[in-house]
């Protein structure tokens, strides 16, 4: 009797310790019930993805490891879990819609050794962070971030390229895609996120992340583990620098650590998002990063003035009937501002060459900047100063307080190149900074945005992407194509300082590079749309005063297209192919649809209006815009909210309209 208790006993305590040994299994649904997470907890943590009943993601492993041995996601034991549902939304002045509603359920779930994992479920996507509660400082080894697919999934593959040194960790960020299925990836080269993959063949998945401070930005890697899997890799923490990269403007690693950041204990860690879309067309219209995104730290944002800015870089100071010769000096840039005036163009950038490129407080003797500066107030206009980030490192608190209260309006950053945990935090404190002097910032050198944009609403756009620039000098890139991706994929991290408005447009045949006269692939009236569709508070014209001055008829549109709306709606969309989108400033609607090489029709449905009658100024490629890119026409039509209109648009092509309600 006395050893049959024991067996019993025994068989007991197995039981016991095989049931505790199992897997906790935690799920958690969108508000729509669309989008499921499940949470698996063993010896190790792995999160996956369902839309609909369709895999996203398959077990995919999470950790965080730390200097002192622990990794958080190693054998973790469960402390506590906690369950919310949250529907609220918060106010956006400087953006593509007054108002983003934020709503989700989400599971947060402690675990023993001072860690959390918060998972977010969104209509339109899902989420997930690390946070800690340590005290003093943890210094972060490396950190696991798989994203295992359940088969061999076509992609979208922004590979890095345009390397400012050695390693794949400094670049500018841009890129066109390359369409690939995930095993036949590059197994030595990294992408930079956004990245693009397919459920099946109507959804589609956009790896994201957001709310990045005080942390390295996310590259992708093939798994070597599993041909089907992508995996996250984080830049290590730099340890020495020096000058270079182009014209030394470039503050390049030297050493690196083998650590990727020293950090505060408490904290919570960047989020890592997948959008999913069971259509295109959302995918240009999403607010996934302002979500995640920590709040505005700005809270009087009334100075913050976003517009359109007169550009002088890509036309190469290019003026012509003048009686001066053009070029970086002081008459060149009055020219620029009585433009800007004239064309209620709110913003003057003087780019590169106004001061020495590694010194910013070095003026160039060609330039009276007091006087260019006093010249612009009179007419109402603003003083953008392009910079090197280099430059701006070294003397940013005096020269943000003095270029300020020679009533400079904000800083275009160039050549970061980086999002190492060093290059964020300069970033942030960047942000930081030109915000206490009430100064705009553009970081256009080769960064991409992750949120900042919300936390730090003074920083109006970002490039980190292969904007008009780089046609003067890539003839073989198909821009079209470009331009009708990027709306699904890099907008939705954010603004993009794209540069757009070039007067001379070229069709396939006839494009060619040009320096002082430089081209663009597709029509005028593509163009025209760029500055509807692209997301870009702070939006430049690219072109010269001359050449828009020949187009008035071109300019006086653009310069009527306003840069933050108060509601956008995606129309019709197929990534790759053409995008249109309908974006309302006050009363007035502003649609802009743009094509890639292929001639094709679309249909604009007007129910988006609302009651009443409205009146359209419309540009849309001229009947001969096939052979002649510059031709369009412009046309006044009648529309209400049951107008459905046929639109061609050519290869290259493009649409516009603004839209405006009648009496």
């Amino acid at each position: 009797m006395y050893k049959k208790a024991i067996k019993i006993f025994m068989l007991l305590n197995c039981i016991t310790a095989f049931v505790y040994a199992q897997d906790k299994v935690f799920t958690l649904k969108s508000p729509n019930g669309n989008n499921e997470i499940l949470v698996e907890i063993g010896t190790e943590i792995n999160w996956s993805v369902k839309n609909q009943g369709d895999a996203v993601l398959a077990p995919s492993s999470i950790s965080l490891a730390l200097s002192t041995g622990e990794v958080f996601g190693n054998n973790p034991k469960v402390t506590k879990t906690n369950k919310t549902s949250v529907n609220t939304s918060f106010e956006t002045p400087i953006y593509k819609r007054s108002s983003v509603l934020d709503k989700y359920n989400q599971l947060i779930i402690d675990f023993k050794g001072d860690y959390s994992l918060t998972f977010r479920a969104y209509n339109d996507g899902v989420a997930y962070r690390f946070s800690t509660a340590k005290k003093g400082e943890i210094t972060v080894n490396s950190e696991e971030a798989n994203f295992n697919l359940s088969e061999d999934k076509a992609s979208l593959i922004p590979y890095v390229r345009d390397l400012r040194g050695e390693e794949q960790f400094i670049s500018s960020f841009e890129s066109l895609y390359t369409e690939t299925r995930v095993s036949a990836m590059f197994n030595d080269s990294l992408a930079f996120l956004p990245l693009m993959f397919n459920i099946n063949s109507a959804k589609k998945a956009v790896i994201l992340e957001a709310d990045l401070e005080d942390y390295p930005g996310m590259f992708i890697s093939k798994n070597p583990k599993n041909s089907n899997s992508l995996k996250g890799l984080f830049a290590p923490y730099p340890l020495a620098e020096k000058a270079g990269g182009f014209n030394n403007m470039n503050y390049m690693v030297t050493q690196r650590a083998d650590y990727i950041a020293k950090t505060k204990g408490t904290r919570s860690f960047p989020w890592r998002a997948v959008v999913i879309s069971e259509n295109d067309k959302d995918l240009i219209d999403n607010d996934m990063v302002q979500k995640l995104a920590s709040p505005s730290r700005i809270t009087d944002m009334d100075w913050i003035k976003p517009g359109k800015v007169a550009w002088d870089w890509w036309n190469d100071w290019n003026i012509s009937g003048v009686d001066f010769k053009a070029g970086i000096n002081t008459q060149t840039y009055k020219y620029y501002i009585d433009f800007a005036a004239a064309n209620k163009v709110e913003y003057v950038i003087l780019d590169e060459g106004w001061s020495d490129e590694t010194d910013m407080t070095k003026v160039s003797d060609k330039i009276n900047l007091p006087e260019i500066i006093t010249y612009a107030k009179q007419k109402n206009v603003g003083i953008i100063l392009w910079a090197s980030w280099f430059a701006v490192s070294k003397v940013m608190d005096n020269a943000f307080e003095q270029y300020s209260r020679m009533g400079v309006k904000g800083f275009k950053i160039d050549f970061l190149d980086r999002d190492d945990q060093k290059m964020v935090s300069s970033v942030y404190q960047i942000a930081k900074n030109a915000a206490a002097h009430k100064l705009l910032i553009d970081f256009h050198g080769m960064y991409k945005p992750t949120g900042l944009q919300r936390t730090y609403p003074n920083v109006l756009n970002f490039e980190g992407v292969k904007g008009l620039e780089n046609v003067k000098w890539t003839p073989n890139d198909d821009v079209p194509k470009y331009d009708v991706t990027i709306p699904f994929i890099r907008m939705l991290a954010g603004p993009m300082d794209y540069t757009p408005g070039a007067m001379r447009n070229a069709t396939k045949a006839e494009f060619k590079p040009s320096n002082s006269k430089p081209m663009s692939q597709g029509t005028r009236s593509h163009q025209l749309a760029t500055f509807i569709v692209f997301e870009a508070p702070l939006q430049m014209m690219a072109d010269s005063p001359t050449a828009y001055m020949k187009e008035q008829e071109s300019t006086d549109f653009i310069a009527s297209i306003p840069t933050v709306f108060i509601e956008s709606v995606a129309l019709n969309a197929e990534v790759g192919a053409y995008a249109a989108i309908a974006r309302k400033h006050n009363s007035d609607w502003f649609i802009g649809a743009l094509n890639n090489w292929n001639q094709r029709e679309i249909t604009i449905d007007f129910s988006f209006l609302g009651k009443g009658k409205f009146q359209a100024i419309v540009f849309k490629d001229g009947l001969n815009a096939d052979k002649d890119a510059t031709d369009y026409k412009r046309e006044i039509i009648e529309v209400n909210s049951n107008t459905k209109l046929k639109v061609n648009m050519f290869g290259g092509g493009g649409w516009a309209a603004k839209v405006y309600p009648i009496n």
